[in-house]
């Protein structure tokens, strides 16, 4: 049994890491009480000693609600330059994790660059890697899972999702739903436990994957992979057995010091997020909690970076930690830069809107200091306040330069005479 590398272990033995403190000053958090959420599992800080430029950020209880961006080439599109330029975008607006999705060849090197451009923590699905050589998933042995694992861990990945919670019994559950297995590492291990007959080899191998975590301080990101693809599936028998899975998984984890989050689901009606979040949290004893939007209706293509704010807003607002964004290409095809850029921005608004909501220290600061550089028509001000400050300034100055010079005391939408600021601001 391999001897923890954690920073659980850590915080088990009583130690504060250079990791725990740099994620107590950003949280504006002690340290020794970031510690004791650590070791109880209620906070993780992926931070893989492999990634060298790590800046580690926390995931968990009393911190910021957190975005994470999803990226990576697909077997039809885009390259490793494309890749990288994401990276770069992700974090210009305020990313805070990254996940290498990336499918098709080459995808180490395009991983590897994309660990060495990021500072950010970064994910992978090690599934991705494994299929990637062969024409049918059938075709791995454990062997290849896990191999995977463990090369991806040496490369410096900082979290890694693994659908182990999938179980051969939990595949029946699926038949009355309209979308089937919408995961893409959910469907290929189960195709693989179909053909083959015999049960998921992250469950009946999950001590190894322990051995590779310990050691390496992979944040295991327990996968959903039976999550559901449309509001019809949410919250069925499918879904729900495979989180009770979760929560004894995530118990043999912490048995192991290896650090743990849970996977959530993706389309779920508005009513039953909350449920859904307060349910996760329950079976799974507290361990942080990502989720994929969720989306609130179906039918919106080219907009759902909207319709998973909402689901997401309320989400965190419920007690999820981590928001894994959509974008407006969302089930239509790969992002791009300006997709990325919107998905982002969407949820970086939902996850503000939750801390605020939740009553985190200083989350409205930057609202105040907003509407008081609103009233005093400061537009450069209003601009670095933004989240997005460059969507601000082009928007502020597509107008004439006539009627929208920096030092005008009003905006174009109503102009001098019925700027309703100005006039409540004169004596």
């Amino acid at each position: 049994m391999t001897k923890a590398n954690t920073q659980m272990a850590a915080a088990r033995a009583g130690k504060i890491t250079p990791q725990m403190q740099t994620v107590a000053k950003d949280e504006g958090i002690l340290p020794e009480v970031l510690r004791d959420l650590i070791a109880q599992g209620k906070v993780v800080i992926p931070a893989n000693p492999a990634h060298t430029n790590l800046h580690p950020v926390g995931f968990g209880q009393r911190t910021r609600i957190k975005v994470n961006v999803n990226l990576g080439r697909s077997q039809t599109t885009s390259c490793l330059t494309d890749e990288v330029a994401k990276v770069e975008a992700a974090l210009k607006y305020g990313a805070d994790a990254v996940m290498d999705l990336s499918t098709g060849p080459d995808i180490d090197s395009v991983r590897k660059a994309i660990i060495e451009a990021c500072p950010a923590p970064l994910g992978t699905v090690p599934m991705y890697g494994a299929v990637n050589p062969v024409d049918d998933v059938a075709k791995l042995t454990v062997d290849d899972f896990l191999r995977t694992v463990k090369e991806q861990a040496e490369q410096g990945v900082d979290f890694m999702t693994i659908h182990a919670g999938l179980l051969k019994e939990h595949l029946p559950l699926v038949d009355g739903r309209l979308t089937g297995i919408v995961s893409r590492g959910g469907a290929l291990t189960a195709r693989w436990m179909r053909v083959h007959n015999r049960q998921n080899p992250y469950y009946e191998h999950f001590d190894e994957v322990l051995d590779i975590a310990a050691k390496h301080d992979i944040t295991l990101s327990l996968g959903d992979g039976l999550r559901p693809g449309c509001l019809h599936d949410a919250s069925d028998a499918a879904q729900f057995a495979e989180l009770d899975t979760l929560g004894e998984l995530t118990k043999k984890a912490w048995a192991r010091d290896v650090q743990v989050m849970i996977e959530g689901p993706g389309h779920v009606p508005l009513d039953q997020i909350a449920d859904n979040v307060k349910r996760q949290k329950k079976v799974c004893h507290g361990a942080p909690f990502y989720v994929l939007g969720p989306l609130v209706t179906d039918v919106a293509p080219g907009y759902d970076h909207i319709t998973g704010a909402i689901g997401a807003t309320l989400a965190a607002w419920a007690g999820a930690d981590f928001l894994c964004y959509v974008t407006p290409m969302e089930h239509l095809g790969l992002p791009d830069l300006e997709d990325l850029r919107n998905g982002l921005i969407a949820f970086r608004i939902a996850a503000h809107a939750a801390d605020i909501a939740k009553g985190h220290p200083g989350a409205r600061d930057r609202d105040d200091a907003m509407a008081r550089a609103r009233y005093a028509f400061e537009w450069e001000r209003q601009f670095e306040l933004a989240l997005d400050p460059d969507r601000a300034r082009e928007y502020h100055d597509k107008v004439p330069a006539a009627t929208q010079h920096r030092a005008s005391r009003y905006c174009s939408m109503c102009g001098e005479k019925y700027c309703a600021m100005r006039n409540s601001a004169l004596k």
